[in-house]
């Protein structure tokens, strides 16, 4: 499979991308992004995209991919709802628009979170926005779309947040992940299993379209 990929500098989206690249099943992969990843590898095809609000020159490049992992996203905290609207919204519907318009059989994974308001009524900003944007990438009319819901997150494989509070937050939690990990089970999920359960969506399908951390873990796990 030919797969494409945003987000990809930033902890879920690096994770994904590494999975990607071990993964025998891709044999193609697709960096869209501001930055590059500053990885050398012969799948990986990095495009420098600074202009998220529109993706009309990348379209017929898009069309040989299968799948696209929408892993781009930014924090809520400090912005307004008109701003967060346009970096979470505008920008992953000019993506899913370009990529339904290239190849309306591709795979469209896009990330959220756990909490998403798929009412796009509740009282939490970030909520309704990633809902709104849940719910207009659903009406477009991919083959196949899941919305990935992570919560709790483990990075894995050096991966680091580029959120400083986030890093700060797990340096502390560092030495009791073996704790954590047993006290929440399947409600704790990492950067390994999430770049799996992408893969594994393209492959294999599944039943279930929001995936929160014990569903994506269990479609890691599927063989």
């Amino acid at each position: 499979m030919k797969v494409i990929i945003t987000g990809a500098t930033g902890m879920i989206g690096k994770g994904v991308l590494l999975e990607c690249l071990d993964d025998e099943r891709v044999t193609k992969v697709l960096v869209l992004g501001r930055n590059s990843v500053g990885i050398k590898h012969p799948k990986l095809h990095e495009e420098i995209h600074k202009d998220f609000s529109t993706f009309h020159s990348r379209q017929a490049m898009l069309a040989e991919y299968d799948a696209c992992f929408h892993c781009m996203g930014v924090s809520a905290a400090g912005m307004s709802e008109e701003k967060y609207t346009t970096l979470t919204h505008l920008y992953s519907m000019a993506l899913a628009i370009s990529c339904y318009k290239a190849n309306s059989k591709m795979t469209f994974i896009y990330v959220s979170g756990t909490g998403t308001d798929s009412t796009e009524k509740g009282r939490a900003m970030w909520a309704r926005v990633k809902g709104k944007t849940e719910n207009d990438i659903l009406k477009l009319g991919f083959k196949q779309a899941f919305m990935f819901r992570p919560g709790a997150i483990r990075p894995l494989r050096g991966i680091k947040s580029r959120t400083r509070l986030y890093r700060n937050i797990y340096r502390v939690m560092s030495p009791f992940w073996p704790v954590f990990k047993a006290l929440m089970g399947k409600n704790l999920t990492d950067t390994v299993r999430i770049g799996k359960a992408m893969i594994n969506a393209v492959d294999k399908g599944n039943s279930e379209i929001y995936l929160e951390n014990p569903q994506i873990n269990s479609l890691a796990a599927k063989s």
